[in-house]
């Protein structure tokens, strides 16, 4: 017996492991953040998918309270040179940040393939005719 996987298992699943979100096979990037055209393994076209500056957004709010707080606990604790700040501070932001943006890519190019999403447009209104 086979069980229907639902959306947000779906995209947490396929999403995080950054893999078709139709079939779960083949790779969702060429490359760390390029989109691929399409699916090697079952032929889904990807031009559907524009997450644009969202996963950036979301992983740098996410992230930038606790990153921004190490370095003020560095400067309050031990008042270093700015050498240590590039040593210590530096890295963890870099760390912090870059690492989660395919990931986070991923599930919102899943989101936009299981929810349907697309461009929105205006509806043009009818003309009756008199």
């Amino acid at each position: 017996m086979t069980t229907k996987v639902g959306a947000k298992d779906s995209i947490l699943k396929y999403g995080l492991k950054c893999r078709c979100p139709e079939c779960g096979q083949g790779r969702l990037f060429n490359g760390f953040l390029t989109l691929a055209p399409g699916c090697e393994a079952c032929g889904l076209d990807y031009s559907f998918a524009d997450p644009a500056d969202g996963p950036a957004f979301f992983v740098m709010m996410t992230m930038a309270i606790p990153a921004t707080a190490f370095g003020v606990w560095i400067e309050l604790a031990y008042e270093p040179s700015v050498w240590v700040h590039l040593l210590t501070t530096l890295p963890v932001m870099l760390l912090s940040c870059i690492p989660p943006i395919r990931p986070m890519k991923g599930m919102l190019v899943a989101s936009q393939y299981f929810h349907k999403a697309e461009e929105g447009r205006f509806a043009v209104p009818h003309k009756s005719a008199a």
